[in-house]
């Protein structure tokens, strides 16, 4: 890990320790591996089913596939949602096959078996022919648990797992500013991908790649290290803030010049004059934040009322254990997320949304891939290098994720050496590793 003396920052009390732990090739290309996480973290963890948007009415369900398990979340009579393995218990039949729907009863294609959206089953083919009599209300599709948090809806098959709110601390506290309840997810994308899920999970929890891959991300997002803030917790899951709205201090002519594209743009749809900050660039942060607690409000941004100076700006990076992602900037709230091939330890899925909040008189907005409408959008699903991009950076973080797992299967490489800014990738993998193992 090297010297624990270094420019990165990490917040007071959120610098936790690692044991050092040599992180091998092998977790990233091994079958035996893969098998461990099957078997030892994938039940045990919190995963990101859909949205409480998609379920509006009694019946409506939502599925999400993970590595070969499958689970539908189905809104029920008093509004609550329950969550159900995805499998009919007559002869194990996948009963869902679409990512939503909405019936009175969930039907099995095979033998036209017939489930009430709590899970009880209420109809069947010669029933009169079962060993024990009718099966109707007694037999039920096996449950899982199922808790919402803002406009998410997670489920665990860990009947012992913490509550969500428990699971996912601190952030729930840390975004409860940003007021995200009802915003709308205008971008729904995921992609198949030739690289470990994991090769993703290291690239969000260090910065340390930004000035090499997303060099046009400087003009306008500070990755410099010395203003970039790290923490960790305890629960698992890490943290980063960034400042926006303002250059990179790495290249001194960004702070010295004229302010530089996009952020002259956005400054200007603030009534911030870019001219006015000219060999001060780092100034303009300052007057975007008292701009837009000046104007904010007539614009139709009510969350920014309840928003820090620094959210109202910055871009707070929350990486939760095991794959998840949550990017928040003061107008968009990006998921970024990795899940397992069903079968291969070198290809995973790619997931990326966007959630914007809805304003007055707005009926569009921008996104990663262009303008879209201000609406649930459609899920589109394709391969990652067909042609269809699935945000420009996000394109960036996999091309490198390709060449990255084609590098892991050298017998040259021998383990990572990693920087102290790198020690979030140092402790998820220390994490890991007590999952699979068995000693979580």
């Amino acid at each position: 890990m090297g010297v624990e003396t270094s420019a990165s920052r990490y917040s007071e009390g959120f610098d936790l320790p690692v044991r050092g732990d040599l992180i091998t090739a092998e977790r990233y290309i091994s079958h035996e591996w893969m098998e461990l996480e099957n078997k030892n973290l994938w039940p045990q963890v919190w995963h990101l089913g859909g949205l409480v948007a998609e379920l509006e009415e009694e019946g409506d369900f939502v599925r999400h596939n993970l590595g070969k398990e499958s689970i539908v979340m189905v809104r029920q009579a008093d509004g609550s949602i329950r969550a159900f393995f995805n499998s009919c218990p007559h002869r194990g039949n996948r009963l869902v096959l679409g990512d939503l729907g909405g019936s009175p009863r969930i039907t099995c294609s095979y033998h036209g078996w017939q489930f009430t959206p709590d899970g009880v089953l209420a109809h069947v083919q010669d029933p009169d022919d079962f060993e024990g009599g009718n099966p109707c209300g007694r037999v039920k599709l096996a449950e899982v648990r199922s808790e919402t948090w803002g406009p998410f809806i997670f489920y665990c098959m860990d009947p012992n797992a913490k509550p969500l709110l428990e699971w996912l601390d601190p952030l729930p506290d840390r975004l409860i500013g940003y007021g995200i309840g009802d915003w709308v997810r205008v971008m729904h994308l995921s992609a198949d991908a030739h690289f470990n899920w994991k090769i993703i999970r290291d690239n969000f929890n260090e910065s340390y790649h930004l000035p090499t891959i997303h060099p046009e991300l400087a003009t306008f997002i500070n990755d410099g290290l010395a203003d970039t803030l790290f923490e960790m917790y305890e629960s698992g899951h890490n943290s980063m803030w960034m400042k926006g709205h303002q250059a990179t201090t790495r290249i001194e002519a960004y702070q010295t010049g004229e302010v530089l594209a996009p952020l002259d743009a956005i400054a200007s749809a603030w009534g911030v004059d870019p001219a006015d900050y000219a060999g001060r660039t780092g100034d303009i942060r300052a007057a975007v934040i008292e701009a837009k607690r000046r104007l904010g409000a007539e614009r139709g941004y009510r969350n920014y009322a309840s928003m820090t100076d620094q959210q109202l700006v910055d871009y707070f990076h929350c990486t939760l254990f095991p794959n998840l992602t949550i990017t928040m900037s003061p107008e968009q709230c990006q998921i970024l997320r990795t899940e397992p091939h069903p079968t291969d330890p070198e290809k995973c899925v790619f997931d990326h949304w966007l959630l914007v909040p809805p304003t007055a008189g707005m009926t569009e907005a921008e996104t990663p891939i262009g303008t879209v409408p201000l609406a649930h959008a459609e899920h589109r699903h394709s391969v990652y290098g067909d042609g269809q991009s699935i945000g420009y950076v996000a394109d960036q973080d996999l091309s490198i994720g390709t060449t990255q797992q084609q590098g892991l299967n050298s017998r040259g490489f021998k383990g990572c050496i990693l920087s102290r800014q790198e020690k979030r990738v140092q402790r998820f993998h220390e994490l890991l590793d007590d999952y699979v193992h068995g000693r979580v």
